[in-house]
């Protein structure tokens, strides 16, 4: 995985920790000079840290944004956040954009904006992770002495659907063993058939065989 971050912080700079040690690519993109520096000699892995404005298309390009599977703005600053997300996902299509919200009076405008966003500074770095790792995936229950699984599943925009039209539960590519048993959209929960629609910020309820678990991450990140 292809993981650009805004913003070299506590929070990105940890989440850039995590990120490497599982293996996976980091991009930083840092404002403040002595703050790059630090990380380009402090973080281990393959890495690139860039000097520059996260808020510009030219410093994102830079980072390599058009290949990554994810954008992370963890700034302090709500707006550029809010801006550095909206170029991210509107300018070079990342699949999955998620920010840092300092404010939590601010999270309607991102959610409205369509973007994932966290609220809890203490638990910002952990969250982003689970986040970006899994898939939006959270376990809800196990069932059956742990047999079988609940999982909530958030819908983030699509690779190669179309986040307007919707993509049917009969096109997410699950796995033997799985099933979309529920839909939550917009505070709204439904039962889930062949024909429910999903969109971009709609939760979907997997029940799944523990053994299939990493598929059902991997089918809905393809969509």
């Amino acid at each position: 995985m292809y993981v650009v971050i805004a913003g070299g912080g506590k929070v990105g700079s940890y989440l850039a920790q995590v990120m490497l040690s599982s293996g996976n690519e980091v991009a930083i993109i840092e404002q403040t000079l002595s703050a790059a520096d630090r990380l380009s000699v402090q973080l281990e892995g393959s890495y690139l840290v860039i000097n520059g404005d996260c808020c510009d298309s030219r410093f994102q390009e830079d980072a390599g944004i058009r290949r990554a599977d994810a954008f992370v703005a963890s700034t302090g600053q709500d707006d550029s956040n809010l801006v550095a997300c909206e170029i991210a996902q509107r300018v070079f299509h990342v699949p999955r954009c998620i920010a840092r919200v300092n404010n939590p009076k601010n999270l309607r405008i991102f959610r409205e904006l369509g973007i994932e966003c966290v609220s809890s500074t203490t638990l910002i770095a952990n969250l982003i992770e689970e986040e970006t790792l899994s898939g939006s995936m959270s376990v809800i229950s196990a069932l059956s002495h742990g047999n079988v699984r609940l999982q909530e599943v958030s819908i983030g925009r699509f690779r190669h659907g179309s986040d307007e039209e919707g993509v049917q539960v009969a096109d997410v590519p699950l796995p033997l063993g799985a099933l979309v048993v529920a839909v939550s959209s917009k505070g709204d929960v439904e039962v889930a058939n062949e024909d429910t629609l999903l969109h971009p910020g709609d939760t979907a309820i997997v029940a799944a065989d523990n053994d299939v678990f990493d598929e059902v991450r991997e089918a809905f990140r393809a969509l």
